[in-house]
C-alpha cells in the first residue's frame, strides 16, 4: 500500500513490509527519477508566515472567489536556514503546509504540582529525543539502566524492544499501556482510528515478555516519584533510571505556530479536529493547504489523492463551493469520524474511508470513481494507489 501510484517497488524489495532503509531508498528514488532534488531548498526553516491582504471576514467564498489565486493577497514566509543562521523573507502567492503531525512538538501529559517529573531524580524524555539519537548512542544510552516507556503505540513498542534487545531481563524495560492487550474499545474502531498497528514478528515480542525483559503494566494514570513512577491504581512503584514518554505530537500546534496571525493560529487549534474541506483546504485562512495532516492505513496512499486534487486546484479545473458549504461538509465528515473513532476522532484518520475519500476527489475533479475495468472488479478487488494514475 505504501506505494506511488506512477513509480512501483523494485522487484529486489519482496516483503510486504520494507525495512526503514527499503522505504528510504524508495523515496530517494522517486526524487531522482523525477528530478524534484534541484527544487528542494534543504536545512531550511520556516519561522513564520504573515498574511498580506484584504480582510477576509465578509468573504462567502474562499479567497474572495473560489478559486486558488485571488486578485489581492500575498504569504511572506521568513525562512532561517540552519546551517548558517541567516533568514531570508519569501513573498508567494499560495503555501501547502506538508508539515506533518508526528513530529517536533511533542504530546507530555500534564501532572499536578510535585507529581511530575520535576521530582524525578533520573532522566525523563519524550520519544522524540530517543530516536534522534543514533542507534549506537541509543543502546548506550539505556544500556544498563531501568528504563520505563509510557504509552503502547508504534514507537513505544518499538523502544521497549530496543531496550529488552540491549539489556536483556537483567535490566527489564517496563511498558506502561493505557489499557490490557485487549483494549475495552473495539477493533472496528481502532482501526477507523488510526490506531491498529503492526507488529514485526509478534512472537519474538511476546517471546521477550516471557523471558521477562519487557515487563507490562497496566496504567490510566500515574505519578513520579524520586526514584521512579507511582501507578495510580494500586500505588504500586516502579523504580526507573529513564522514563521515555512515547505519546505522540501535538500536531494542531505544530501548524498553529507557524502563522504568525493570532486569528489564523485560533482557526487551526480551535477545534478538537482540525476542521480542513477535503482534508486540505482551511476554509476561512486564503491561499493556503495543508496536505498530510489526515492520514489512512497508509498514508501516502491518501496524501498522493489529496495532491493530485490540489494540482486541480491550481490549475483552475474547479472552483470550491461557499464557505458555508465547506463548513456543513467538513461537519458531515466530524460526524462520521466520531460514530466510528470514538474518542479518537481527532486523530483525523480516514483508515477505513479512504474509497469514501477518493471517491469525492475524482467526482471533485470530474474524473470517474469507478477505477477498475468491470464491475466485479470494482465491487470486490481491493483499491490501492495504482488504481488512481493517470
Amino acid at each position: 500500500m505504501y506505494q506511488f501510484s506512477d513509480f512501483p517497488w523494485p522487484p529486489s524489495v519482496t516483503d510486504d513490509f520494507p525495512t526503514q532503509q527499503e522505504v528510504l531508498d524508495y523515496l530517494r528514488s522517486y526524487a531522482t527519477h523525477f528530478n524534484l532534488i534541484p527544487h528542494i531548498n534543504f536545512n531550511s526553516r520556516v519561522k513564520g508566515m504573515s498574511y498580506d491582504g484584504p480582510s477576509t471576514d465578509a468573504w462567502s467564498l474562499w479567497n474572495g472567489t473560489g478559486e486558488a489565486f485571488p486578485p489581492q493577497g500575498k504569504w511572506n514566509l521568513t525562512v532561517e536556514n540552519t546551517e548558517t543562521a541567516n533568514t531570508k523573507v519569501y513573498t508567494v502567492d499560495f503555501v501547502i503546509l506538508c508539515l506533518g503531525r508526528f513530529k517536533d512538538v511533542p504530546y507530555i501529559p500534564k501532572f499536578p504540582a510535585g507529581e511530575g517529573p520535576e521530582v524525578f531524580q533520573g532522566q525523563a524524555i519524550h520519544s522524540m529525543k530517543y530516536s534522534a539519537m543514533e542507534n549506537q548512542k541509543a543502546a548506550e544510552f539505556v544500556k544498563g539502566k531501568k528504563v520505563v516507556v509510557v504509552g503502547f503505540g508504534k514507537t513505544g513498542l518499538d523502544i521497549a524492544r530496543e531496550c529488552a534487545h540491549v539489556n536483556g531481563p537483567e535490566n527489564p524495560c517496563t511498558v506502561l499501556p493505557k489499557f490490557d492487550m485487549v483494549p475495552p474499545h473495539s477493533l472496528s474502531q481502532d482501526m477507523h482510528s488510526g490506531l491498529i498497528m503492526y507488529l514485526p514478528n509478534p512472537e519474538n515480542f511476546f517471546d521477550t515478555v516471557k523471558e521477562g525483559s519487557i515487563k507490562l503494566k497496566k496504567s490510566p494514570s500515574f505519578s513520579f516519584y524520586e526514584k521512579g513512577v507511582l501507578i495510580s491504581k494500586d500505588n504500586t512503584k516502579v523504580e526507573a533510571d529513564i522514563v521515555i514518554f512515547a505519546t505522540g505530537f501535538n500536531g494542531p500546534k505544530k501548524v498553529k505556530d507557524i502563522f504568525e496571525s493570532p486569528t489564523f493560529g485560533q482557526l487551526i487549534e480551535g477545534t478538537p479536529r482540525v476542521g480542513l474541506y477535503r482534508e486540505c483546504i482551511p476554509p476561512r485562512i486564503p491561499q493556503v493547504a495543508i496536505i498530510g495532516f489526515s492520514e489512512g492505513l497508509s498514508s501516502l496512499y491518501v496524501s498522493e489523492s489529496t495532491c493530485r486534487w490540489m494540482v486541480g486546484l491550481l490549475e483552475g479545473k474547479f472552483k470550491l463551493p461557499s464557505i458555508i458549504e465547506m463548513d456543513k461538509d467538513i461537519a458531515r465528515w466530524d460526524q462520521y469520524m466520531k460514530q466510528v473513532s470514538g474518542e479518537y476522532y481527532h486523530l483525523s484518520s480516514l483508515c477505513g474511508a479512504e474509497i469514501w475519500y477518493n471517491d469525492q476527489i475524482c467526482k471533485d475533479m470530474g474524473m470517474n470513481p469507478m477505477r477498475k475495468k468491470g464491475l466485479f472488479s470494482n465491487l470486490f478487488q481491493p483499491y490501492g494507489n495504482s488504481d488512481y494514475a493517470e
